[in-house]
């Protein structure tokens, strides 16, 4: 997992440095048009209209500023056809320790949640599926997605987990690194997913615009704004909880589960080492540790140290430690109503302010803007917002450090006018 400086830190680096050091101001100042080309270039933002006629669109960006590494956020939007009806789906990702999972997560999510409302809406004329209904399907469908991850690995060696033991290196090896065998590294793929995580934030809508559900795994945020009749002093609502160390319940729930096991969480980390305590992928958090030991190691190419596997795999008891249980919740929907969906950059971004003031302000700036729909992408008003605004030497310095290592999280940004 990446470990990234906050902003706040960048900051404080950059004044201790000597005033003679060419690193202490390695920025480039920008001028407003600068600016407004870089970030667009950076971002690269969106738009996806689903009904221009009822203003039903969804902005979004995915922002890195340090062009020497690649962004491990994903994000979707798009309308799931069922029976003729458009349902939206939209979500953003967080991937860590590699893109695999985030990728796999990203494009199957919304194939797999598309299937299930087929299940549940029988055909075209069938009713539409209770709210109550919907939320089981996306909770159940999460969590069977995480699940066969590591199930499809485990399916190659008959016997399962238990027979690992008893099974050579080079047994193990030609089953999950089968570049040359028939399969074409179907195996390899299928066993790298084990590798990675992602959290997982996702939205959708049905076809009347009436009715929203939210799933969350994992710390990104999602914000339902609804402007007052004037259009400003938006009312808003944060829908989901942080599933990480800054959550005294999920803390909790981690250590109910692991009696007897006081390193579960060490340091507000899952087995002191990382930081979403729900997610999707992460099998040696998930795993009993032979999993990681006998078929991870084994993955090409190999593990040349393990020792860093082994400070957390040593704590590894009684697994799952991190769950794939997303909380969903269910809202009706009123008229202009906004959906920001972000990952967890956003708010580092805002480092300092609390959490109940930064979304207020969220909400506020893709209000302000709103008064001709469509006019402006939202989320690249709302990312541009959190780089300092108006600020230009700011938001300079926060896009054109001279550093060879990210100075900021990967940011990802949907806002949907529902």
């Amino acid at each position: 997992m990446t470990s990234v400086p906050t902003v706040a830190e960048v900051q404080v680096e950059l004044a201790e440095r000597p005033d003679d050091s060419p690193l202490r101001c390695s920025f480039v100042p920008l001028s407003e048009n600068d600016i407004a080309q870089r970030l667009a270039a950076l971002a690269r933002p969106e738009r996806t209209v689903f009904d221009p006629a009822r203003g039903h669109l969804a902005d979004a960006v995915t922002f890195q500023p340090c062009t020497r590494y690649t962004s491990q956020d994903r994000f979707v939007v798009r309308q799931l056809d069922v029976h003729g009806m458009k349902w939206t789906f939209t979500g953003v990702f967080d991937g860590h320790l590699g893109d695999a999972t985030v990728e796999h997560t990203a494009h199957h999510l919304p194939i797999i949640v598309q299937q299930l409302l087929h299940k549940v809406m029988t055909g075209p004329g069938a009713p539409m599926p209770s709210p109550d209904v919907v939320r089981d399907l996306l909770s159940s469908g999460i969590t069977a997605f995480d699940n066969a991850i590591a199930g499809d690995v485990l399916e190659l060696f008959p016997g399962g987990i238990d027979t690992l033991p008893d099974r050579t290196d080079e047994e193990i090896q030609a089953v999950v690194n089968d570049f040359a065998g028939p399969s074409g590294g179907a195996n390899y793929q299928k066993a790298r997913l084990c590798l990675y995580g992602t959290t997982a934030l996702v939205a959708l809508v049905d076809p009347s615009h009436e009715n929203l559900w939210v799933a969350n795994l994992g710390d990104c945020e999602a914000v339902l704004v609804t402007p007052d009749a004037d259009g400003r002093l938006p009312r808003h609502e944060v829908l989901n909880v942080l599933h990480n160390g800054s959550n005294a319940a999920e803390i909790a729930r981690v250590r109910r589960d692991h009696p007897g096991e006081p390193e579960s969480v060490l340091n507000g980390r899952v087995l002191g080492t990382i930081a979403p305590f729900r997610c999707i992928g992460d099998a040696p958090f998930k795993q009993p540790a032979v999993f990681t030991r006998r078929v991870l190691y084994n993955l090409y190419p190999g593990v040349p140290d393990p020792t860093p596997w082994e400070t957390f795999l040593s704590r590894n008891r009684t697994p799952p430690y991190i769950s794939s249980e997303p909380d969903v919740v269910h809202r009706r929907l009123g008229p202009r109503s906004l959906l920001i969906l972000a990952t967890d950059g956003l708010s580092e971004l805002c480092d300092g302010a609390g959490r109940t003031d930064m979304v207020a302000d969220w909400a506020r700036c893709v209000t302000e803007a709103g008064q001709v729909p469509g006019k402006e992408n939202l989320a690249l008003r709302l990312l541009r917002h959190a780089l300092g605004g108006e600020d230009l030497m700011y938001i300079s310095q926060m896009i054109t450090l001279g550093m060879d290592s990210p100075w900021m999280d990967d940011t990802t940004i949907i806002v949907q006018a529902l």
